[in-house]
């Protein structure tokens, strides 16, 4: 009888645990999605060619113990000049997971054709609250740009990069960095001067969090997302919020941007909103999306798993890269 009792007021603790705080939900994410994140960084490994060199965990805000980054570089690059275009990629993870240490090889990967490429760490939910991932990347920016000589970097010639939450994350601070209006009501310092941003690499994002259409276990996800970053379970009187769709205050400031998700991926239609609005706005857009009826069927994060599809959306995006800044395949060191 009291193993009954013990069982069900156990079950009644955990019922109101996760009814009273995000935090079980958000370490059963961080479980999976740490497990499913080293075994597809693992998996790059035997893409990366020699030569990559890397240095890890470069402190970009002494105030801030979260505020690390890692830097990739191909020496055969370095050869060619001695200054070379930066794609500074921010993790995804729901906003609520992952770490810069999870894109290792696929910085590799974007080194090894001609970038510096840099991962950040950014604070993740609910440890932190919106916007400070923001303000953390262009911190970053700030720091890359002062120590741009140091790091071979071209200050005239950053791309932003994002996956999932990185995503939005990225998508936001490109907004911001553009358009003055929207730096204001973020109340979040541009990192960078509109001129040295050239585009960005938007995958599998949410763009607006007022149209989170989901059905399932992804809307649970999704509202578990919601309510760590933003710290209440229901969002849509905060006027703040809304602030975090940027897609409602894009300009045709926006950079060039490159955008993609798989064709079973429950955010695709976040995607192609994102990227219709800013066709709408003429703004230059490269888009890599497949019929509804593709196989094999791409889900989230389809981009990191290298097979044909994976390499295409790769290729596609260092293609719009350089044609964006000018440069030819003689300035890049053989794939």
């Amino acid at each position: 009888m009291w193993i009954g009792v013990s069982i069900i007021a156990l079950v009644g603790m955990l019922f109101l645990a996760f009814r009273l705080s995000p935090y079980p939900a958000v370490w059963l994410v961080r479980y999976a999605f740490e497990k499913e994140a080293v075994r597809v960084d693992a998996a790059l490994e035997e893409q990366v060619p020699e030569n990559i060199r890397s240095i890890r965990n470069i402190q970009y805000d002494p105030t801030d113990p979260n505020s690390l980054l890692d830097l990739y570089y191909s020496e055969d690059a370095r050869a060619l000049t001695s200054k070379l275009p930066v794609i500074v990629w921010t993790h995804g993870g729901g906003l609520v997971s992952g770490s810069k240490n999870h894109l290792s090889n696929y910085c590799k990967l974007l080194a090894s054709r001609g970038f510096v490429a840099i991962s950040i760490d950014y604070t993740i939910a609910p440890e932190a609250k919106y916007p400070t991932p923001i303000r953390q990347l262009n911190t970053a920016l700030a720091f890359i740009s002062a120590k741009a000589d140091q790091f071979s970097v071209d200050s005239t010639k950053f791309i932003l990069a994002g996956d999932s939450g990185g995503s939005m994350i990225t998508a936001a601070t490109a907004n911001l960095i553009t358009s003055p209006s929207y730096a204001a009501i973020t109340n979040v310092s541009p990192g960078l001067h509109p001129e040295q941003l050239k585009a960005v690499l938007l995958y599998c994002g949410i763009y607006e969090v007022d149209n989170l259409n989901s059905e399932g276990a992804f809307a649970s996800f999704l509202h578990t997302v919601t309510w760590a970053y933003f710290g209440e379970k229901d969002i849509s009187n905060d006027a703040y919020a809304k602030t975090a769709s940027v897609l409602h205050f894009l300009t045709d400031s926006f950079p060039p941007a490159f955008i993609s998700a798989g064709n079973k991926d429950p955010l695709l239609p976040q995607s192609k909103r994102f990227a219709e609005k800013l066709s709408a706005l003429d703004v230059k857009l490269d888009t890599l999306f497949f019929p509804e009826s593709y196989k094999p069927a791409l889900g989230h994060e389809y981009q990191f798993t290298f097979d044909k599809d994976g390499k295409r959306a790769f290729e596609q995006s260092i293609q719009f890269i350089n044609q964006l800044i000018g440069r030819n395949t003689s300035e890049q060191p053989e794939p």
